[in-house]
């Protein structure tokens, strides 16, 4: 019989039972039903071929081939159980703000930090917050977003231009809904000077509290949205969106991530820090 149809899940229920020396009891321990533990240590008799306990009105005890196999079987599964408690022990867990209207760019890099750092675990906040402050707040690394911001590593600046629906290419921009990624119109209105054309040219309007939610109701053909190039690049790429424009503007924004500094988890942060600004 081959490695693989070992009934591994069974061997916890025979160092249990074999403990107590009765069902019950190891059914209670285990949280299981008296049941399963039974079919759990029938599995295990039926790959080694012999009996394990040998029952009596009065309860279980061990078969001579039971006893002999048990020490060998417990010093087996607690290595395991210490390989394993290691194992979690010397996970990292990053505790990472960021700002929703910058998960379109992250959630591939984390898919890259899940392949390439598999021992780090990503606690991962999202808010409208687009700034962090480490002696108040308990995150390990951030993502802001602003003007006139120095620290840490800048990711990328933000330019703005305008994205539509396949569905709505064509179409006169003029004649479309304008989606905002504010309760103002701020960016709409920078892009618009910019062109030389007049804020005036916005005459129905629908406002959001993020780009990612105008981002969305772009896609889903409800208007037109002035986004970050750089957040869209993906949904350009896959055809969700089309720029009716080629130019954008630089707004003198920028993403950057800032870290803590933590001596216990400073390598992990590297390695976050590695995976975010150069992808592979």
């Amino acid at each position: 019989m081959s490695h693989r149809a070992f009934p591994l899940t069974a061997v916890e229920a025979f160092i249990v039972t074999a403990r107590h020396l009765n069902l019950t009891h190891a059914a209670k321990e285990l949280c299981l039903t008296q049941g399963a533990v039974s079919r759990k240590i029938a599995a295990l008799e039926g790959w080694f071929g012999f009996p394990l306990f040998e029952r009596h009105a009065r309860g279980l005890r061990l078969s001579s081939q039971g006893s002999a196999l048990l020490p060998d079987l417990r010093a087996s599964y607690e290595q395991v159980l210490t390989v394993a408690d290691q194992a979690r022990a010397q996970q990292t867990v990053v505790r990472l703000k960021v700002p929703t209207c910058a998960m379109r760019w992250l959630v591939p890099r984390l898919l890259q930090v899940e392949r390439e750092q598999p021992e780090l675990q990503i606690a991962l906040t999202t808010t409208n917050d687009h700034s962090v402050n480490f002696k108040t707040e308990s995150y390990d690394a951030a993502i802001v977003f602003g003007t006139h911001l120095s620290a840490g590593d800048l990711l990328f600046e933000e330019a703005l231009t305008p994205v539509i629906s396949p569905l709505r290419q064509g179409s006169a921009v003029e004649s479309l809904t304008f989606l905002h990624p504010t309760r103002d119109k701020t960016d709409w209105s920078l892009w618009l000077e910019r062109q030389a054309m007049q804020p005036s040219a916005m005459h129905k309007n629908q406002h959001f509290d993020t780009m990612d939610l105008a981002i969305t109701a772009a896609i889903q053909g409800l208007g037109v949205a002035i986004a970050d190039e750089t957040l869209v690049a993906e949904d350009i790429r896959a055809g969700r969106l089309v720029r009716p424009y080629a130019s954008s503007i630089k707004t003198g924004a920028s993403y950057r991530l800032v870290l803590r500094e933590s001596r216990g988890k400073a390598a992990g942060l590297a390695a976050f820090r590695e995976c975010l600004l150069n992808p592979g």
